[in-house]
């Protein structure tokens, strides 16, 4: 089922690689520096010990960090128990052979301590981790080969789309699906995937990369026997419905406000812009007076927007129509279940708002982000209009 996230864009890459990691936040953006040492941001020194001691100073240290009351406290708290955590596994690791009990702990948590220095900017972080996850990928340990594998495309992927070069973005997807169809139950591989191809979605130009990671993943996740990860494989259908949308027709139907079948058919010849939003959606909200431009300028031209709205009041949404004096037919579902479930939404796979889809007078989509100046500039060509794309 799709799942409707409220912003403006998602971020670049959110990847929480395990159930531990989520200690540490790997879309903080990267900052150079003075490294922090143990005993800031109230932080314990790093102690001597036996490796049991320094597995339980790491794991007090995760639970006892102090909230952060801004960015920059924040920034200081992680980099803090990074270093310490590395140092504390460091020291244990010393002490153990891999084939030992604890080893498997020590080696991951100086795994994801390299990851977020790196992130951090740490110079030597990056070339530590690709060091270390070599040696564990060549270990005794699957699950510790794995998870530096699987570290080791985090960090190719927090750099490609850092660079915005997508050159490498085929290679890293074959990886991706090369480790996820190695075990298909996999959760933490599977979110891996599912980021991936949600990034490559809502990085301009990526829109082809993210269709093959969704045709690449989707089998394999259906393989799966972790029903979350079935759950994942069903809404993929849906995204790769809409990313094979254009220069193809789109279907849309569903309920007016007033109660009303929509009918297609009133959409015959004209350019349409398809706006998936919600009176909740701040980033929707800010970009109506823009499409009220378009369609002051282009309505009388054939131009005409048909509002799918992901709202679960109706009175809020009626009145918000009124109010702001909404000219374009607004498409609407009474809320079943969780919520913010409009059929026309799940059925392509809509996972963020506001989408806008724009077609063109043939029936055929032009463009799956038609949204601020991209708008105007597409209704411009549309209407064969070689004047300002803004309105007077």
């Amino acid at each position: 089922m799709a799942r409707f996230f409220i912003a403006l864009c998602l971020p670049i890459l959110l990847l929480l690689v395990s159930g531990n990691l989520s200690n540490f936040a790997l879309s903080a953006e990267p900052e150079t520096g003075k490294q922090a040492k143990a005993g800031d941001s109230g932080i314990p020194p790093v102690p001597e010990g036996t490796p049991e001691q320094m597995l339980d100073y790491i794991r007090t240290i995760r639970q006892v960090a102090e909230q952060p009351a801004s960015r920059e406290e924040m920034m200081k708290s992680m980099q803090a128990i990074a270093t310490a955590t590395m140092t504390a596994a460091d020291r244990a690791l010393s002490q153990l052979k891999n084939s030992d009990d604890l080893f498997d702990e020590a080696a991951t948590a100086k795994l994801q301590s390299l990851m977020m220095l790196s992130r951090l900017g740490d110079p030597d972080a990056s070339s530590s981790l690709r060091t270390f996850a070599a040696s564990l990928i060549e270990g005794p340990s699957p699950a510790l080969a794995t998870e530096a594998k699987r570290l080791l495309l985090v960090q190719e992927a927090q750099e490609l789309f850092s660079k915005r070069d997508l050159t490498k973005a085929p290679a890293i997807i074959e990886q991706a699906g090369a480790l996820l169809a190695a075990n298909p139950d996999d959760t933490a591989t599977a979110g891996l995937a599912m980021q991936l191809a949600s990034a490559f979605e809502h990085m301009p130009g990526g829109e082809s990369l993210s269709k093959q990671a969704y045709e690449t993943f989707g089998p394999l996740f259906r393989k799966s026997t972790n029903e979350s990860i079935q759950q994942m494989a069903e809404s993929f259908q849906g995204t790769l419905r809409r990313l094979s949308l254009p220069g193809n027709p789109m279907e849309i139907t569903g309920t007016l406000l007033n109660g009303k079948p929509f009918d297609q058919s009133t959409l015959t010849g004209k350019v349409v812009l398809v706006d998936f939003w919600a009176t909740w959606c701040g980033p929707c909200i800010a970009e109506i007076p823009n499409v009220l431009e378009a369609y002051k300028k282009y309505s009388s031209k054939g131009f005409e927007v048909v509002g799918v709205s992901l709202d679960q009041d109706r009175d809020a949404l009626e009145k918000f129509v009124t109010d702001k004096k909404i000219p374009w037919p607004i498409l609407f579902e009474n809320s079943e279940g969780s919520g913010w479930q409009h059929p026309l939404a799940t059925y392509y796979g809509i996972s963020g708002i506001p989408t806008v889809i724009l077609i063109g007078k043939d029936g055929n989509v032009v463009s799956l982000n038609a949204r601020g100046e991209r708008l105007g500039e597409l209704l411009a060509e549309l209407f064969n209009n070689s004047s300002s794309t803004r309105g007077n």
